[in-house]
């Protein structure tokens, strides 16, 4: 089972091009949708434990855990050390899902996967890019948006750059979805023949 993992710094269409793989019939774990989940449930109290007054009823109030940890490095770890091996633990079983199934490829979308040594786990990356002028409008039209935001979250990932440069391959999402689709389609057909190295258990 090939294991291909993408990422792509805010605002470069990550997430769309996820969508394109699923449509396109490769079965996706999103780590950020596994964030939500455990932030309703699993976390919770682990969250409220390190950071009082960051949860409510129906479980994490992500505005006022974001405005604790944001710029704050020390508290972004400690956060990270409660949240990383609960993500990790259900990308495990996704991956063990999807292998029963006899799946042929599977898609790992994880924003900070270069970051954190995520492509150690993975066969292929997958760099999802636009113009930076396009990102920026991208980001700042999202309701509560700041440049103070979106430089604070831009200095914790890897240049759009230093990606690209590891990528094996690049899709750029400037064009829109019909050229996203079609380089996702590309990319399926180039990976088609592509062993997977990984094991996973």
């Amino acid at each position: 089972m090939l294991i291909i993992g993408l990422t792509g710094s805010i605002g470069m269409g990550k997430s769309v091009t996820a969508g394109l793989f699923a449509a396109a019939g490769v079965p996706v774990h999103d780590a950020d949708q596994a964030v939500h989940r455990l932030y309703a449930g699993e976390a919770v109290n682990s969250i409220e434990a390190a950071f009082p007054g960051t949860t409510a009823t129906g479980g994490v109030d992500r505005a006022a855990l974001a405005a604790r940890v944001l710029a704050d490095p020390g508290a972004i770890a400690r956060l990270e050390a409660i949240v990383h091996p609960l993500v990790r633990a259900s990308e495990t079983r996704f991956l063990a899902a999807a292998a029963a199934r006899g799946a042929r490829a599977v898609l790992l979308d994880i924003p900070l996967l270069l970051e954190t040594g995520g492509d150690a786990r993975v066969d292929v990356v997958i760099v999802v890019s636009a113009p930076a002028a396009v990102q920026r409008q991208r980001v700042l039209a999202r309701p509560g948006m700041s440049d103070a935001k979106l430089a604070a979250i831009l200095a914790r990932q890897l240049s759009d750059a230093e990606k690209r440069r590891r990528a094996h391959f690049v899709v750029d999402s400037a064009g829109g979805v019909d050229s996203a689709r079609h380089q996702v389609h590309g990319i399926l057909r180039a990976t088609a023949a592509m062993p997977g190295r990984h094991r996973h258990g």
